[in-house]
């Protein structure tokens, strides 16, 4: 393996992602693209498939999340976080506490206020995108 490229998110509302991600979180985007057609449905084993799909990622980072939002077929509900297989996505932040008054006062849900690790070198908050799925928020400290 060389790195990790990309992880997809399926949502149900773009817009509402967008706002979450892109002017809420801070994460930079590309154009949003329609997939359809033969090579997507092979791919996904989903006959029909019809799906927007927007790439967004930190200004430092080679890494991006795919929103992912199927018109057809419909998505299905979120997984908790005790859940086999991917629960969340962890983002760097710079600045948590002023992100965190940011996306309380737009009604973002939190587990809980930033917490300090025990080890002083990071401080964290799980919060749920518009669809419930928990990101976690990470500045580094030392």
């Amino acid at each position: 393996m060389t790195s990790i490229r990309h992880m997809g998110i399926v949502v149900s509302d773009m817009g509402k992602s967008l706002q979450f991600y892109r002017d809420l979180i801070g994460l930079q985007d590309a154009p949003v693209n329609e997939e359809t057609g033969p090579f997507i449905d092979s791919l996904l084993d989903m006959p029909d498939a019809k799906i927007q799909t927007v790439k967004l990622a930190g200004e430092n980072s080679k890494t991006s999340i795919e929103l992912l939002c199927f018109e057809s077929p419909p998505p299905k509900a979120s997984t908790p976080l005790n859940t086999i297989g991917p629960t969340h996505v962890a983002l760097n932040v710079n600045d948590l506490d002023k992100l965190y008054t940011r996306l309380s006062e737009a009604q973002v849900p939190f587990n809980t206020p930033p917490h300090m690790s025990p080890d002083g070198c990071v401080k964290v908050a799980f919060c749920q995108d518009p669809d419930g799925t928990y990101i976690e928020l990470v500045e580094l400290l030392k």
